[in-house]
């Protein structure tokens, strides 16, 4: 029986009403919304709207218009980089980033923004007493990811966020890692700019994605185009969310984004992690001491959620891989997972580890077999 656990990349299988409601949407919609005053179109309307309406609940939005559907993480971090940072501006972020977020702030470094990297411990958590001290006269924003897609090391967001408002700067956090497994109030902690995958932990499908704007924060618009509405200006809108959602909405995603993210306050992000995280302790514990294996992050469970990373001495990363997929039907990921600083920080650059990721679907039983079969490939 094949045996996925890759959810860090793209989360496998999902709930059935994800499915159902991609079909239906397809099936019974068809029409794009903003696009006609006929029923279908009006439909589709109310459809886009209801999902605004579930995102603010799942993370605290006070307003509902300030949540950007968009295509990825990637796309959310880009709208959020490019629609705040001018030349000058400084930005803050950390050796533990993936390259959705390093590169396009490298990107705007060569357009005259400023860029520092703090780098983080050996388990790749960050002290952020050292972003403090990164802070200068210039700093912009803050940027960071919630959790490490290498190590799953949970960064001290609630402090970073603190840091970022005493000193009245932007504060930018990547939630590919965290959403739906992690709970995250955006209006308590004090996220300005919150981006989140939809083909994660909120168990929509590929091709989704979304950006919360916090009050008060202007953005210019990464795209220009067809709104469905102000039609008759030949400028890009800026209001909220028309002036940042140009072209045809995928609407069908987002209906399935929508099931999903249902999917997620039903079970509750803390039970969903915590289950994930369960796992990853079993799995750890598994492999805890085996000759010539090394797994990397911290071992506090209180800090790390559903990833473990490693690697096996003699034994290229994708080759363990390539093997656990080919003798026992394993999905797992191999090499620099996108973040080659982190990897660096760790210890694991350039040879990559081999990552493992359950879901809400894993059971005690896949991890065991796992467990198994790493033993049976490093002998």
């Amino acid at each position: 029986m094949s045996l996925y656990l890759d959810n860090a990349a793209t989360s496998y299988p999902k709930p059935e009403s994800v499915y159902q409601a991609v079909l239906h949407t397809m099936r019974e919609i068809g029409a794009s919304p903003g696009r006609g005053g006929y029923g279908r179109s009006l439909e589709a309307g109310r459809l886009l709207f209801q999902t605004r309406e579930v995102a603010a609940a799942l993370f605290s939005v006070p307003d509902s218009s300030r949540i950007i559907f968009t295509h990825s993480a990637t796309e959310s971090l880009n709208t959020a980089l490019r629609g705040t940072l001018s030349d000058g501006d400084h930005v803050i972020t950390t050796s533990m980033e993936h390259n959705s977020l390093i590169r396009p702030l490298q990107a705007l470094r060569e357009r005259g923004v400023g860029l520092t990297f703090v780098t983080a411990a050996s388990d790749g958590r960050v002290d952020p007493d050292d972003i403090r001290r990164a802070l200068t006269p210039k700093t912009r924003m803050i940027a960071c990811a919630h959790v490490s897609n290498v190590s799953g090391t949970i960064q001290p967001i609630e402090l970073i966020a603190k840091i970022a408002r005493q000193a009245e700067v932007l504060f930018l956090l990547d939630a590919a890692q965290s959403a739906g497994s992690i709970p995250i109030d955006v209006a308590s902690i004090g996220i300005d700019l919150l981006a989140v995958p939809g083909h994660k932990g909120l168990y929509g499908p590929q091709g989704t994605g979304l950006l919360a704007v916090a009050p008060g924060v202007a953005l210019r618009p990464l795209l220009a185009g067809g709104t469905g509405s102000n039609s008759t200006s030949e400028e890009q809108p800026d209001s909220f969310p028309d002036g940042f959602e140009a072209g045809t909405h995928n609407l069908p995603g987002i209906a399935g984004l929508k099931a999903g993210m249902e999917f997620v306050l039903e079970q509750g992000a803390t039970i969903i992690g915590g289950h994930e995280r369960n796992l990853v302790k079993i799995a750890r514990d598994a492999l805890e001491g085996l000759p010539g294996l090394t797994l990397y992050g911290s071992e506090d469970q209180s800090v790390c959620a559903g990833v473990l990373s490693c690697a096996a001495r003699g034994k290229d990363a994708a080759s363990l891989a390539f093997e656990l997929d080919q003798r026992f039907d394993i999905a797992v990921r191999a090499g620099l997972h996108c973040a080659p600083r982190a990897h660096q920080t760790l210890g694991s650059f350039p040879a990559g580890t081999v990552r493992m990721s359950p879901g809400w679907f894993s059971t005690r039983e896949d991890i065991a077999l796992f467990a198994r079969a790493v033993v049976e490939c490093l002998r």
